[in-house]
């Protein structure tokens, strides 16, 4: 089957995301529960989630306009649908889920978006993975607990060649941690050995070997897993700029080439490695575009769908300033509504 190609002419590119899916049972309560505490919530829903699933959404939706996107079935294993002729990127989804109600949900969602899920594997002994959100609904701030089921039934022994990453390969990997961290290592390497750009959401933070930064093309942390990832006793370090370049120095020092920190409110602050070697090329803070908080979830997982698209759209002129500007519009949107994948804007929405 051929390529989808650009109006161009050029194959479009093609982003695979390496994570999990699992279903959001989301609480809204008046404030978060107390040890102890018995609250009632104001409203509950059941609703796609897991941040591997989310970024493979955002990645597709922002990659085109809603009404160029009917939803339906795909026509072929690119993702791609009947009727689209502007879009920016091919998504593919690697992942587990389990053989029940929950399962099939989440793959045919992600079919709907135009996500190909080819690489999904349904596990007839293990439970799709379920994540329990309590929403704060005055500050739109979530807790959330996370129950991995299948997402863990991804093997390191899966992933220990380029071909594990699919073919054609893809543009750009994007990861995070809802897979066992063995199994992202193993990624990272086919990774590197087929040539393909890696972005790494390392979320939920956990330590990293120093062979997970070598090479790595895309950074992207919030203020909780830069100051465990980097060593720091405080997150109040990074509450000064001075402590956020001194974070990213340390990132970019490990083999990182753009490292971008998230801080909600406060923005984005990025820094990119020097082609030639050196240490800096840029560096900065980006203030947060003006949003009415009702729900963070998803937020960051936008982020990154939408930095992604940045990177796999500029060919060799990518420019992180404009990308995290792109991105920070997106996730603004996103928290203006509730819901994960649902709040994910479509292109034509920002």
């Amino acid at each position: 089957m051929a390529t989808p190609t650009t109006t161009t002419g050029k194959p479009l590119p093609l982003i695979t995301v390496l994570g999990s899916l699992n279903m959001d049972l989301v609480s809204y309560v008046p404030h978060h529960p107390l040890p102890g505490e018995t609250l009632t919530s104001s409203s509950f829903a059941v609703s796609p989630g897991g941040k591997g699933a989310n970024q493979a959404i955002a990645c597709a939706k922002l990659s085109r306009s809603r009404a160029s996107t009917p939803l339906g079935s795909t026509n072929n294993a690119a993702g791609t649908r009947r009727g689209d002729v502007d879009i920016a990127a091919r998504v593919r989804m690697i992942g587990a889920v389990g053989q029940d109600a929950y399962g099939p949900a989440l793959l045919g969602n992600l079919e709907r978006h135009g996500v190909d899920v080819s690489g999904a594997v349904v596990r007839s002994d293990l439970r799709t993975g379920v994540a329990i959100i309590i929403v704060d609904e005055p500050s739109g701030q979530n807790r959330i607990v996370l129950s991995p089921e299948a997402n863990h039934s991804l093997l390191a022994s899966q992933f220990s060649t380029p071909a594990s990453l699919g073919t054609p390969p893809p543009d750009l990997l994007i990861m995070q941690l809802e897979i066992p961290l063995p199994t992202v290592l193993a990624a990272l390497a086919a990774a590197r050995a087929a040539g393909v750009a890696v972005l790494l959401n390392p979320a939920p933070a956990q330590e990293l070997p120093g062979e997970a930064y070598e090479g790595l093309a895309h950074l992207v942390v919030n203020e909780t897993e830069a100051a465990i990832l980097g060593g720091l006793a405080s997150e109040a370090e990074l509450d000064a700029e001075a402590g956020l370049e001194d974070v990213a120095r340390k990132f970019l020092s490990r083999g990182v080439r753009n490292v971008l920190i998230t801080l909600g409110g406060r923005g984005v602050y990025y820094m990119s490695a020097r082609e030639d070697g050196g240490v800096v090329a840029v560096k900065g803070l980006l203030p947060a575009e003006k949003a009415k908080v009702v729900d963070t979830t998803a937020a960051g997982d936008t982020f990154v769908g939408q930095y992604a698209l940045e990177v796999v759209v500029s060919g060799g002129s990518f420019d992180i300033v404009d990308a995290v500007k792109k991105a920070n519009r997106a996730a603004a949107k996103t928290v203006e509504r509730l819901g994960a994948q649902d709040s994910i804007p479509w292109r034509d929405e920002l």
